[in-house]
């Protein structure tokens, strides 16, 4: 028995299936946990002996102030940007930020949450997992009265601020300019359709074809996981159709460059056979040949943005705003199919 493990949060957590957070609040008596809840966590905790770590505890009190980021992909440049934007707000305003990478999987987001708050950090910033369509991870921290704001994936409106782009806007413009340069058969690879942002860009996509009075072939908007092979997979069979596009919007950076990548495979010309714009991000767009016409996000400004709405609600401020950061089209080479003659 001298050698047993210490009983940690963790335990208690696993053993009443709920968070880490709601034992830690139940356990401080907080107000935020309910009389029955409360009830169960302390009952348990006394059967299985649990004691704080007061060494942990210590650290906590001399901390600083954290801010908890979580993101999908955070080897890509917009989401290191994004973070590069929060983390100059927040430095300015004497906090620190902890970031975590849920690789676009929703049961690592829950976790990075549930870390956060055990962490006692003051608030989160958050961009959805392609795969979380569960937010009650999400209600549980508005339950617990932490500040959490949403960039560019969000969900929740009516709980949580949030930031995002004009990806209608930009993909109508982008299609306009499809359109307008000699593509008819555009296509739209996408991202899952429970996703917001898909859903936003894609309308736009839609609003155009229709403004132009081109009419909308649904097997021409592929919207699936968010994955490089995937997306060249299907890439791939669309243009081994007879009645293939001549033109396609790619929903993300991976997205873009597993289209750009298959019509180069197959020996198609960009633009003559095929225009490609993509929303992607950084200048990589402007070093492949051709130069790729790119829906571009002001990803540090995003940062700021949201790194300012959440120290707002860190204040007090508990009215929800929602920030619009506007998208730039850049246009190159790849769209244009006069220019490729």
């Amino acid at each position: 028995m001298a050698n047993r493990r210490r009983t940690s949060l963790k335990d208690l957590a696993e053993e009443l299936g709920v968070s880490i957070a709601t034992v830690s609040r139940a356990l401080r008596n907080s107000h935020e946990v309910g009389a029955d809840m409360k009830q169960k966590v302390q009952a348990l905790a006394k059967k299985l002996n649990y004691r704080p770590n007061p060494f942990a505890q210590s650290l906590r009190r001399e901390a600083p102030r954290m801010i908890g980021v979580v993101v999908p992909n955070l080897v890509t440049h917009y989401y290191a940007a994004v973070l590069d934007g929060i983390e100059e707000t927040a430095r300015k305003a004497g906090y620190s930020v902890i970031s975590a990478n849920s690789h676009e999987d929703h049961v690592r987001e829950e976790a990075a949450v549930d870390n956060f708050v055990s962490l006692h950090v003051e608030g989160i910033i958050a961009c959805l997992a392609q795969d979380t369509v569960d937010y009650s991870h999400f209600v549980e921290i508005n339950d617990m009265g932490i500040p959490l704001v949403f960039f560019a994936r969000t969900c929740l409106p009516e709980l949580f601020s949030s930031v995002t782009a004009n990806g209608d806007e930009a993909a109508q413009r982008a299609t306009d300019h499809l359109i307008d340069t000699g593509s008819r058969r555009v296509a739209f690879i996408g991202g899952p359709n429970h996703l917001d942002m898909v859903r936003r860009r894609k309308h736009g996509y839609l609003e155009s074809l229709r403004e132009h009075g081109i009419s909308i072939d649904r097997t021409l908007v592929v919207c699936g996981k968010i994955d490089y092979d995937v997306a060249k997979e299907a890439t791939v069979r669309l243009l081994s159709r007879d009645d293939r596009p001549d033109a396609i919007l790619a929903f993300n950076d991976i997205i873009t460059y597993a289209a750009f990548d298959a019509i180069k495979d197959m020996g198609l010309r960009i633009p003559q056979d095929v225009a490609i714009i993509g929303f992607t991000e950084g200048n990589t767009s402007a070093f492949v040949t051709p130069r790729l016409t790119a829906i571009m996000d002001q990803s540090f400004l995003t940062g700021q943005k949201a790194c300012e709405l959440l120290l707002r609600n860190i204040q007090g401020d508990k009215r929800i705003y929602k920030e619009v950061v506007p998208m730039t089209l850049k246009i190159r080479e790849s769209s244009d199919k006069g220019r490729g003659k």
